[in-house]
Order: structure tokens, then C-alpha cells, then sequence
């Protein structure tokens, strides 16, 4: 039976365009569901937005829009963003939906059949840009005396009735997950923060509204809309048809993975857990929270600052899988990290152009041009060549590499291909099958077979990153692209392959020829203006 993956990102909220923040997020998502799929996974991959809520109603009477209108059309603008990215999605899901509506309602009666939910009056600190109420002892004061959230933004006293969840009931039970499964909230120092709220003690949660009527109705309790965290999370259900616990819920439920923001790991990695204890449902296996995208000094993108970037005019000006590349190799993924655009044109020029790209257009120049397009015999290599040497520690980089894609260590995994690619090009210096030509054709042929062959190895082990260029490195090759989970494709050209020369064998059998190739990695100008 083919192993599954679900993965999930948090649902955008929509009240604003989507920033590159939102675009990290997709694109680091994108890359983890490809590289499983890559490994022979059947992989179910689910983003959206977050439609509901007081934010929606106020940003939609500020524009004197329906709040309905509004929503759809800023949804279309996030789906338009994952498109545009090459985001690989199988479900993109609206908390509008209908079908969403009928989870969240499910999960209620779920939980109020535990006993789990009680009516009352709430008296606290609420954020509307945050959707939530904190505790007074978690407020700092801002300019002016203003209270603020964890998260910076002002907070107000709210009164008024609504349900609660009794989430106190579930502190035991969530130190426990934690205890006996550390993995589950990554990496760690979000994990050590979530434990420590959790031992400072749990109050019991507000979980519906009734100042404000655009959301869920609360089945049977007049007036009443659910608290859009609630809502919010239930939408990774929602993908996988609950409440039917056939089907999809039954095949790729519980989740493996829902990467999210670190400011959201309190609601994944405690009241998330805690609705679906009080529900009888499995939990998720992990919940990752990935740190921010800075922008230029370091200051976190808002609105308000006015610093926000669009990623659709990044990508249009340098390229989709430069962007990919550039902020997955450049971030150590759990933690902050900055953006320019001069480090993606200097990253990406040093690395994608002049290493990966040089490498594959020497190489495919040099068989297009002297051996008529007709791939060398492929030789193995006798222990302690050059060759041999070459292939080993080619290997050991490419192995290195999965195994970092499987730890979410995409900064690691990608130091380890780019010393491969450096390899590849010392080799090809030292070896000079140019010079060769005239020298040794023979010895010619051999370093160019190794070539092609690692060159291979390479575009496979980097195609969860730069899909697209990965994918005409390998049309150019004459390997065909892996359909989607498709496992006989992958025991072939996959990762659980990676040494196996029968697809060079095959490609020669087949009279394939490598005609004279065109740069993928076309070098990057220095710009003059930075999109906004």
C-alpha cells in the first residue's frame, strides 16, 4: 500500500494582498509535498483562505464593498499567487465553502456532546487584527498607553455572551503529548514556548460571538457565530469531507504536517489538539511553526509600515524558481530571515547560472557538438579514479540532501547539492574533455557519460525546489518528467534509485539525442527600483 502525506499551511486571511510572507509559506509547502511525492508518496497537499471574522466586515465596510464580494475577490488573489508560484496544491479551501460550514458545525456538536462547551458572559482583551482575547498578564503597553498582544497589535475590552470551550480540562492531557511526543510541535524553541504557556495554566477559551454575524452559525444557539479560530482550524477536516470519516478523512487523516507562521503555533499546538480530543479525533503528527521573512533592516513586513512586498512582481522580475531557490537556500528554515533583491540576484547568479546552469550547458554543448547528440557509453568506474571519486561523493551529497529535505533542513540539504555541483565543475575543469577531443575522444566520452550522469542526479534531487528549470534540465536530457504519484515512474528516476544506471541504458537504447541545449539559468540583472 503507497504510503500517504497530507500537508496543510495555515489558511491566508485575506483582508489585505498576499505579501512574500504568504508566498515563504506556499513555496516552502510546495517544496516539502513535492519532495514526498518524489519519494514515492501519495501526497495530499491543502491551502486557502480564512474568510470569516470582524476584520472581514470592517476592511469591507471600509471600502463600501459586500463583505461576500470582498472575499472572493480576495481570495482569487491568493489562489492566483499559489498559481502563479507553481504551488502544487491538491485542495484549495475556502472557509466560505458551504461544505465548511457543515466540519465546523459537525466538530461543535462533537465537542458540545463531550461536554466541552458552555454558554456564558466574557469580559476580556480581544485583537481584532490577531481574532483573539489574551490574558491581561500577556499585554504590554504601547505609545500612548495603548495595550498590546504578543503580537504588537492593540487590543479592547470586549463584553458580551458566548460560548466557551472548557479548555482547562485539557492541560494535563496536552503536557503529556508533548512529553511523549516531542516531535509534534517544531522546532524546538517553539516547542519549549508552547510548554511553558501551557504550565502557566490554561483558562477556558471564548468560542463564539454575537457582536458581529459573519461567520459559522453555532447549531442551535441563536445569534451566535463561531469564534473564527474555531472556524479556522477546522478547515484541514473540511479538505478531507468531514464529518464523513470515509474517503479522504479516512486515507490521509491525521495530518503529518501542518506548517504554519510562528505567531500561530498557540492555537496549532493548543487549541487545536485540545478541539479534536474533545472531538475523538486523531491529532496531526506535527505542527512546524517557520519563523518570519524580514524586509530590508530587518523589520518585520506590515502593512502599516508600509514595507510589504508583492510576490507576483518579485517573481515576474526574477524568475519563479529564482525566487523558490533563493528563499528556501537562504533562510535556515525555523528561524527569521531577511530578503533583498540584490542577495537573489547575487545568490542566484553565483549558484543557478553560473555553477548548475554552466555545468548542464558545457556538458550538453559539448555532446551536441562533437558527439553528434548521441550519449556516451556510460563506464564504470574503476575504485580510486577520478571518476570513481566523483560518483561516490556525488552520491553522498545527493543522500545527504534527502535526508535534510526530510528534516525540513532546506538550507542544509541545499548545501550539500551546491557542493555536488561544485564537484561536478572541478571535475570537468581537471578532466578537460575539451582538450580531450583531440587528445583521447574515448577518454572524452567517459567524462562526459559521468557528467550526464550526475547530471541527472542533480536535477532530480533539486526539482521539489525549482520545479519548472529541474524539468527542462530533464527534457533536455530526454528523461521524461514523473507524473504526478506515480510510483512506477519513481522506482525508476526517483529518489530510491539514485544510483541505478538503467535509465541512462534505456535513454541510449531509445536513439535519444541531445540537441544543442538552451540556458535555463539565464543570469540576473541588478535592479534599479525594488517591486513594492
Amino acid at each position: 500500500m503507497q504510503e500517504k502525506f497530507y500537508i496543510t499551511t495555515a489558511i491566508s486571511y485575506p483582508n489585505g494582498k498576499p505579501h512574500i510572507g504568504h508566498a515563504y509559506e506556499a513555496i516552502a509547502a510546495d517544496a516539502i509535498a513535492r519532495f514526498h511525492r518524489l519519494s514515492g508518496k501519495d501526497v495530499r497537499f491543502q491551502t486557502g483562505t480564512d474568510e470569516h471574522g470582524l476584520k472581514m466586515v470592517q476592511t469591507a465596510r471600509d471600502k463600501g464593498v459586500d463583505v461576500r464580494d470582498l472575499c472572493r475577490e480576495m481570495s482569487d488573489q491568493f489562489q492566483a499567487m499559489c498559481d502563479t508560484l507553481n504551488i502544487s496544491y491538491d485542495n484549495f479551501q475556502r472557509t466560505t465553502d458551504p461544505m465548511h460550514h457543515t466540519a465546523s458545525q459537525a466538530i461543535w456538536q462533537a465537542m458540545a456532546a463531550n461536554g466541552d462547551l458552555e454558554l456564558g458572559r466574557y469580559e476580556g482583551w480581544y485583537s481584532v487584527r490577531d481574532e483573539a482575547f489574551y490574558e491581561e498578564k500577556e499585554l504590554t503597553l504601547g505609545e500612548g498607553g495603548v495595550k498590546l498582544s504578543p503580537q504588537g497589535t492593540p487590543v479592547e475590552w470586549t463584553v458580551e455572551e458566548n460560548w466557551r470551550f472548557k479548555l482547562s480540562r485539557y492541560q494535563e492531557p496536552l503536557l503529556k503529548l508533548y512529553a511523549e511526543h516531542p516531535e509534534f510541535i517544531q522546532p524546538d524553541s517553539r516547542r519549549n514556548e508552547v510548554i511553558n504557556f501551557v504550565k502557566g495554566g490554561l483558562q477556558d477559551l471564548s468560542v463564539s460571538r454575537t457582536s458581529f454575524d459573519w461567520g459559522v452559525k453555532v447549531p442551535g444557539s441563536e445569534g451566535h457565530v463561531m469564534y473564527v479560530w474555531v472556524d479556522a482550524l477546522t478547515n484541514y477536516l473540511t479538505g478531507l469531507g468531514y464529518p464523513d470519516m470515509d474517503g479522504d478523512m479516512a486515507k490521509y487523516w491525521p495530518a503529518d504536517l501542518h506548517l504554519i507562521g510562528k505567531d500561530i503555533v498557540r492555537f496549532h499546538a493548543v487549541y487545536w489538539p485540545a478541539f479534536l480530543m474533545s472531538a475523538g479525533l486523531p491529532l496531526p503528527k506535527q505542527v512546524f511553526g517557520h519563523g518570519f521573512l524580514l524586509a530590508r533592516g530587518g523589520e518585520k513586513m506590515s502593512k502599516s509600515l508600509g514595507n510589504v512586498v508583492d510576490p507576483i512582481a518579485l517573481a515576474e522580475q526574477f524568475g519563479v524558481d529564482n525566487l523558490r531557490y533563493f528563499l528556501l537556500r537562504e533562510v535556515s528554515f525555523g528561524q527569521d530571515g531577511s530578503y533583498s533583491p540584490e542577495a537573489i540576484v547575487t545568490r542566484c547568479n553565483a549558484e543557478l547560472a553560473n555553477s548548475f546552469g554552466n555545468l548542464a550547458q558545457r556538458v550538453l554543448s559539448m555532446i551536441a557538438k562533437n558527439l553528434d547528440g548521441e550519449l556516451p557509453e556510460l563506464v564504470t568506474p574503476p575504485n580510486g579514479s577520478a571518476d570513481w571519486e566523483l560518483m561516490t561523493s556525488i552520491s553522498t551529497d545527493v543522500h545527504q540532501t534527502i535526508i535534510d529535505f526530510e528534516l525540513l533542513s532546506f538550507q542544509g540539504g541545499m548545501n550539500e547539492w551546491i557542493r555536488a555541483v561544485y564537484n561536478c565543475n572541478q571535475y570537468i575543469d581537471s578532466q578537460a574533455p575539451w582538450a580531450l577531443r583531440k587528445t583521447d575522444p574515448t577518454r572524452m566520452q567517459q567524462v562526459l557519460g559521468h557528467l550526464v550522469a550526475a547530471i541527472h542526479l542533480l536535477a532530480i534531487t533539486i526539482q521539489p525546489i525549482i520545479p519548472t528549470a529541474a524539468g527542462e534540465l530533464l527534457d533536455q536530457l530526454g528523461i521524461p518528467r514523473p507524473p504526478e504519484n506515480t510510483p512506477e515512474w519513481l522506482h525508476h528516476r526517483g529518489y530510491e534509485a539514485l544510483n541505478r544506471t538503467d535509465w541512462y541504458e534505456e535513454l541510449r537504447a531509445s536513439g535519444h539525442r541531445i540537441a544543442p541545449p538552451t540556458p535555463i539559468f539565464p543570469r540576473l540583472d541588478m535592479p534599479v527600483d525594488e517591486p513594492a
